[in-house]
């Protein structure tokens, strides 16, 4: 079975199955974690909202540890194996290997928006945050993000007249 902590003092195997560095990775495991729990008090594993007991990893956990459970994940965007196969890389069955990546991908999303460095959903958020950024480093923000919203809309506009020019499809 993959562990981190047989994986970690290899050379380069994590950057190789996670795309970061040991020190990368080490500054996200905290954050992570402590978004992991949060989640859990919440909702259980398949994702319902929880109502009876508090959350507690069980002693024969597949991902018994946070270092674990981030490794998992982040191998499993990277590499985009099929459930079987990575279930099998980590010890678990496909069942399993279905359920850990929702869970942990939430719980990626709620770590990388409380780091701040969750991707920009919208032009506008994008402006705002290297804005942002302008005004703590001193630099100015790429020209090509300075525009107004008509041009952001006008390669749209016009392929949107190059399809509704044409005639109607019949149909036999």
């Amino acid at each position: 079975m993959l562990r981190y902590a047989t994986e970690r003092d290899k050379a380069t195997q994590i950057q190789n199955l996670t795309s970061l560095t040991v020190e990368q990775f080490e500054q996200l495991v905290e954050p992570f974690e402590q978004a992991f729990v949060r989640h859990m008090s919440e909702w259980t594993m398949e994702g319902k909202p929880r109502t009876a007991r508090a959350y507690s990893p069980y002693a024969n956990s597949p991902l018994p540890t946070k270092e674990d459970r981030l490794v998992f994940l982040l191998s499993y965007l990277k590499v985009a194996s099929l459930q079987v196969a990575h279930g099998a890389l980590f010890g678990m069955t496909q069942p399993n290997a279905n359920k850990w990546p929702h869970l942990l991908l939430i719980v990626l999303h709620i770590t990388l928006r409380d780091l701040g460095d969750a991707p920009a959903r919208h032009l506008l958020a994008l402006r705002e945050r290297l804005a942002a950024l302008e005004t703590d480093d001193g630099q100015q923000a790429p020209a090509a993000l300075e525009t107004d919203d008509a041009a952001d809309a006008a390669p749209f506009a016009s392929r949107w007249h190059r399809t509704t020019d044409r005639a109607p499809a019949r149909r036999c």
